[in-house]
């Protein structure tokens, strides 16, 4: 029924921590892959605290004579009674070996609604040759996760143009973390185009117990943080079972220069902003200064 992809632009927004949370907290049986180009686990780092070895994964699925699902099957560690994990490459020379896969691993993934069981793929940074394009492209939904700071709106925004213009992804998606850190998810919304998908809170102390494996407080389940996941969870279920789209909260605005503006403004930023009226804004000083 839903194969959902998450990826971000640059930095580290929280595209991990993120789709592990919203595994968890998935309404139906989710399989859970690391595909991140980057290689290393950080679920079996962070959430495992390094008890479990990094002895299988990916790579063993690359390699191994058997059937795809056969061997999959094999190499998902079982995190929760609807949650199972497949770890990545375990490192960024491993995953050059992984280019192979990602056809017939997407048809696997495609094909695990036959046993009731969805999938959240984690890609990781785009723009990496290693880089799981045909995983991105044939999910049911691809989401760029940003923050909201001008550096993370340029970079996705040079990501979410480009989809726009190929239109190499099925469906494309906004997810934003931290909104409010300076900028509004509609306001981040409106300058890169993708529809909002959902927001998930700057919550350091929550996300370490899905990052780091750390100890949930006792009001964890009701803290913002995770009430948040559920709901994105239930709402992105509930979108791709149906076909629907994220909603459209704001309109695109017209096309403008990617880059950072020099200095973004000469003065402290206006936090209540939208970040297209900044860009828009400092856009006009330099013409003025021309």
């Amino acid at each position: 029924m839903a194969v959902i992809v998450l990826c971000s632009a640059s930095g580290s927004p929280g595209v991990t921590t993120t789709a592990f949370g919203l595994a968890v907290a998935w309404p139906r049986p989710i399989l859970l892959v690391e595909a991140d180009p980057v290689g290393g686990s950080a679920i079996l780092a962070g959430w495992f605290q390094g008890a479990r070895d990094h002895d299988t994964g990916l790579l063993e699925v690359a390699f191994s004579a058997e059937p795809v699902d056969e061997v999959l099957n094999r190499v998902a560690v079982q995190i929760s009674d609807t949650v199972r994990f497949v770890p990545g490459a375990r490192s960024h020379i491993e995953a050059r070996e992984l280019g192979g896969l990602w056809e017939p691993l997407a048809d696997v993934l495609a094909g695990l609604d036959a046993v009731g069981q969805d999938v959240i793929v984690d890609a990781g940074r785009l723009g990496m040759a290693e880089s799981p394009e045909l995983l991105l492209q044939r999910a049911d939904l691809t989401l760029l996760v940003t923050r909201t700071d001008l550096p993370a709106l340029a970079a996705t925004r040079s990501h979410a143009d480009l989809i726009a213009r190929t239109g190499l992804w099925r469906r494309a998606g906004l997810l934003v973390v931290g909104p409010g850190r300076p900028y509004s998810a509609r306001g981040a919304a409106k300058l890169l185009g993708p529809p909002l998908a959902g927001t998930i809170p700057f919550a350091p102390k929550d996300a370490a117990v899905y990052h780091q494996g750390a100890a949930p407080g006792p009001w964890f389940r009701m803290g913002a943080f995770a009430r948040s996941l559920r709901a994105t969870a239930r709402d992105l279920h509930a979108r791709v079972a149906t076909g629907t789209p994220p909603a459209a909260l704001v309109p695109a605005v017209p096309a403008a220069p990617n880059q950072v503006p020099a200095r973004a403004v000469d003065r402290e930023p206006d936090r209540t902003s939208d970040p297209a009226a900044v860009w828009t804004a400092a856009a006009d000083r330099r013409r003025g200064q021309a």
